[in-house]
């Protein structure tokens, strides 16, 4: 395994973050575009559509971390088959569950409107949209498992290349489709799938090393390996599904504080969101180091790719504290016009100043935890600070309110540090064999 460097750790993170910039862009320009119409509906359906769909793919996201553990163990133990054959059985599984999202999308829709009900209008555009949207599901899911593998090899640039293609295209065929041809929500629609299908296309083709010697059928079905898989993905999703849950049950409780204090909150959020999006090229790098140390079986490379990663995730963090301190005010006046939105808004910003050097401890341990694919470990963990976050929103809340919502929040993150840094002489212990 060669040597790794603050170099080789930017080179990985740099090119994540530069990536996950572009994400935002893309819904804002979708709402754009379709607001462009002048009326509310398609605006809606399009917002509640894509709401639908990113909440049914989310489940399978599983598939972009797992993929990543266990390719960079089998790079790190210079297992060429292994590498190839780690990226085929994740796109089994995700061309599998593209094709039963496409199957069962009349019970899932039904079930989606029953869950959010909406305007009668909304709802037909809506179903317009999801009718289009839904042929891209095997191709959407499985580029978490081609991001997954990109990531473990180091060829993080393709990643970056591949969603610049993909969202550059999209913002492309939403102009044409919406406001050149005039085909509204379902313009937004398509420009997506094709935009899903071209991104799957490219991945393939920047993949297309790992077929090159050929695969043989044993190689991809060979049991301990699909059990492994099976075994991290499935302890990866119930960690996923309980940090979702916490979330779901933050923004919950926020609209039991009053309509202007949830606004305030949805604002706050977006500060969440940002750091979340900047800090992960990090952990992604932590990720792909530490998962090749375990599989050179080298403690020392381990602790240095741990080390180097979080290192410059705490920089990052520490960076992001104080651009929220020094600058939120002036970011939550961008976002919002309401001049109660603002004022409250500013009351719980410190909370936010804080968050990143209280949660980076958290994101920098789930990246070693899923290189080393400890992901039992990581899941337990977070069922416990899902307890402890229960507990506090109990005590917290009645006493302080909102104040009390976000230290709930800040204490799940702090738990969950807490937690994986107590159990992280585990991943050494793997690295020594």
């Amino acid at each position: 395994m060669a040597e790794i460097t603050h170099r080789r750790v930017l080179s990985i993170a740099a090119p994540i973050v530069l990536s996950n910039a572009t994400v935002p862009l893309l819904g804002a320009v979708d709402t754009g575009v379709v607001g462009q119409i002048g009326a509310a509906a398609p605006i809606g359906a399009v917002g509640l559509g894509a709401v639908i769909l990113a909440s049914a793919y989310w489940v399978f996201g599983f598939l972009r971390m797992g993929t990543t553990g266990l390719v960079a163990q089998a790079k790190g133990q210079g297992d060429a088959t292994e590498v190839a054959a780690g990226l085929a059985r994740a796109l089994i599984v995700a061309w599998a569950a593209g094709l039963c999202l496409i199957v069962l999308q009349g019970p899932l829709f039904w079930a989606a409107f029953r869950l959010a009900p909406a305007s009668a209008e909304v709802e037909t555009l809506a179903r317009q949209y999801l009718s289009l949207r839904i042929w891209g599901a095997p191709a959407t899911i499985s580029l978490y498992a081609f991001t997954g593998w990109l990531i473990a090899v180091e060829r993080t640039r393709a990643v970056l290349v591949l969603q610049l293609v993909m969202n550059g295209l999209n913002v492309g065929l939403d102009l044409g489709f919406v406001l050149g041809l005039g085909w509204g929500v379902r313009g937004v629609a398509a420009a997506t799938l094709i935009s899903e299908w071209t991104g799957f296309a490219l991945a393939l083709w920047l993949a297309r090393g790992a077929f090159a010697a050929g695969l043989s059928r044993a190689a991809v079905l060979a049991r301990a390996p699909l059990r492994q898989m099976a075994r991290v993905n499935t302890d990866i999703m119930i960690r996923s599904v309980a940090l979702q849950g916490s979330f779901t049950a933050f923004l919950f409780l926020g609209a039991g504080q009053g309509d202007v204090k949830l606004a305030a909150n949805q604002v706050l959020m977006q500060f969440l969101e940002t750091t979340a999006y900047a800090l992960d090229g990090f952990a992604f790098a932590a990720e792909s180091l530490v998962g090749q140390a375990v599989g050179a079986r080298s403690v020392r490379q381990l602790r240095r790719a741990a080390g180097l990663a979080s290192q410059w995730g705490v920089g990052g963090a520490l960076l992001l504290g104080a651009v929220f301190f020094l600058a939120g005010p002036a970011i939550i006046d961008l976002m919002t016009t309401a001049p109660e939105v603002r004022e409250t808004a500013r009351i719980y910003l410190p909370w936010l100043a804080l968050a990143p050097a209280i949660g980076i401890a958290s994101w920098m341990f789930d990246g070693i935890f899923i290189g080393a694919t400890l992901t039992r470990e990581m899941r337990n963990a977070m069922l416990l600070s899902v307890a402890v976050y229960a507990l506090a929103l109990g005590l917290l809340i009645p006493a302080f309110g909102n104040h009390g919502l976000w230290a709930a929040l800040m204490v799940l993150n702090a738990t969950r540090g807490l937690t994986m840094a107590r159990l992280y002489p585990r991943a050494e212990a793997k690295a020594a064999g």
